[in-house]
């Protein structure tokens, strides 16, 4: 396994990503990568660390774990009867209507 050595850097608590680790994973993963890849993703990988553990920092015991910084409420209405189109009225403007319902064309090529 890949050493990792605590970045001099920041916080001190995160770790330092290294070509040999991005290599490591990436063989785990079955990726191959260029030597150019590998470099872009040590940056990268490491910068998303560095990220993780600035809020880490804050993300104390006394602060309240969000999904969202407010609140979301579904808006609904109340359901209320109303006027309803009776049987007839519905089928009234139908291409096709047959026993009271809505025929339509078989999606299976025959009826079943």
């Amino acid at each position: 396994m890949p050493e990792t050595t605590a970045a001099a850097a920041g916080t001190g608590t995160s770790s330092e990503i290294t070509a040999d680790t991005v290599q490591h994973l990436a063989g785990l993963s079955r990726i191959a990568l260029t030597d150019a890849e590998v470099e872009s993703l040590t940056s990268e990988l490491g910068s998303i660390l560095t990220n993780i553990a600035k809020v880490s920092e804050v993300a104390t015991a006394d602060v309240p774990a969000t999904s969202h910084p407010i609140p979301i409420n579904n808006v609904t209405r109340p359901d209320e009867i109303a006027d309803v189109l009776t049987r007839e009225e519905a089928l009234a403007n139908a291409p096709e209507a047959a026993d009271g319902m809505f025929r339509v064309s078989s999606i299976l090529g025959e009826e079943q």
